[in-house]
């Protein structure tokens, strides 16, 4: 009986700096790529989020952070327009500034 133990017994004959950019490639992986929207996705969203502004309702925006896509769900406060940003207060009242261009998606949270 074969008794293989895969990657262990490789890892003595590595140097540490192998290991290291063999762990970085893995990671990079699972990197997202960034969804590209088209106008139709967009006025959709521009009336979700124009609505939840008014109403005060809360929404779960889908955005894209540090190569990964995050879900916040939480109230619209306001729209900075200098800055391109949305300010985000979730349930655990915390804000959050996120660009208009980062976000994937926008919904009403149920």
């Amino acid at each position: 009986m074969i008794r293989d133990r895969g990657r262990i017994k490789w890892t003595s004959m590595m140097l540490p700096e192998h290991v290291k950019m063999l762990r970085d490639w893995a990671h990079e992986d699972t990197y997202e790529q960034r969804r590209e929207l088209d106008e139709q996705k967009l006025d959709e969203m521009n009336m979700a989020i124009g609505e939840a502004m008014e109403t005060g309702a809360a929404v779960a925006i889908t955005h894209y952070k540090n190569r990964r896509h995050c879900l916040l769900i939480g109230r619209i406060h306001y729209y900075n327009e200098t800055k391109q940003q949305l300010h985000v207060v979730d349930h655990f009242n915390e804000p959050h500034y996120i660009g208009l261009s980062e976000i994937a998606d926008v919904r009403y949270a149920e």
